[in-house]
């Protein structure tokens, strides 16, 4: 919605890329998008958050529409930076919970799809299976955008590269090291750091490796884009020269019965100073939130080497592109 209308306005930026087409798109996966692409997103995020936060500019670029927000996992960041962000652009978020609608039990996900085209201007859905959004998009005639599923975290994503971007000046030639489980946020990495010129190291412990279907697509695109991939069950091997560690909830919900061994087979990778005497001098540190304190210690989190709570509040600003 937010590209039919973005060009109209005078730009206060220039972006020297390849011409772009997001009319009309779903946002699922980041697989989906080519660099350009997601250096645009990118931009326009970078473009809001100055002109709305610094510039004290009024942009109601989304008047008269409305967002459906379908949540069957809760969540803080995902709730307040869509509401918060469409509003800002004069939008109407309409939130709706497993209690509020019938998706999938009482009514069909094809209904659903059908009946919410009607009545709002793009849905973005937070849910447990993938399969559930990629049937909303079969069925739907408006956009839909994926707030999480257990294969993809792609919102997430472009708020921590917005936070690397506006902290190092550039992404191109960053190393950055993800430490913890092979999940749906580093499956969003995986599809993403090459095309932005990012060398990416993953340690995740035996048997929690990312999806190999990934892995494929994810060595295909560092081949493509000419940039390093590296997977590896060592936290050190992973940190080493690296510009950003990265983790997150070794326990996602829904899996709340294997927290006892999961946190014992993820001994050992915690992220603690130690863990960065390896990095190179300027590592700094990401975490998506919430945060347990056997992920990353207290001494890390809270220091000034954490972005978490930029990378927190850039989630509002690059909602508003999707």
């Amino acid at each position: 919605l937010l590209f039919n209308l973005y060009n109209d306005i005078p730009t206060l930026f220039t972006l020297a890329l390849g011409p772009v087409n997001l009319k009309g798109r779903s946002f699922l996966t980041l697989k989906d998008f080519n660099s350009d692409e997601i250096k645009h997103l990118l931009w326009v995020a970078g473009d809001l958050k100055h002109r709305i936060k610094h510039e004290k500019q009024y942009l109601p670029l989304l008047q008269g529409k409305s967002i459906a927000m379908i949540f069957e996992k809760r969540s803080t960041r995902t709730r307040m930076s869509t509401e918060t962000g469409f509003s800002l652009l004069g939008g109407h978020p309409c939130f709706l919970t497993s209690q509020d609608i019938h998706l999938g039990v009482n009514e069909s996900s094809t209904d659903t799809a059908r009946v919410l085209s009607g009545l709002s201007d793009i849905v973005l859905a937070r849910v447990y299976s993938h399969t559930t959004l990629e049937e909303l998009v079969k069925d739907a005639s408006i956009p839909i955008i994926n707030g999480l599923s257990d294969l993809y975290h792609p919102i997430q994503i472009l708020a921590d590269f917005l936070t690397l971007q506006e902290h190092y000046g550039s992404l191109s030639g960053l190393t950055v090291s993800w430490i913890g489980d092979g999940n749906n946020v580093l499956h969003s990495f995986m599809m993403t750091a090459a095309k932005l010129g990012v060398h990416l190291r993953v340690a995740t412990p035996k048997g929690y490796d990312p999806d190999s279907s990934i892995i494929q697509e994810a060595q295909r695109l560092s081949k493509q884009h000419g940039t390093q991939f590296l997977l590896t069950s060592d936290p050190v091997e992973a940190a080493r020269g690296s510009n950003v560690l990265v983790t997150d909830t070794w326990v996602s919900m829904g899996q709340e019965e294997e927290k006892k061994q999961r946190i014992k087979d993820f001994l050992g990778y915690q992220i603690t100073m130690q863990t960065g005497s390896v990095a190179k001098p300027d590592w700094t540190f990401l975490h998506c939130l919430p945060r347990k304190q056997e992920e990353v210690d207290d001494q890390v989190f809270y220091s000034p080497r954490s972005l978490v709570f930029p990378e927190a509040e850039n989630r509002k600003w690059t909602i508003m592109v999707n």
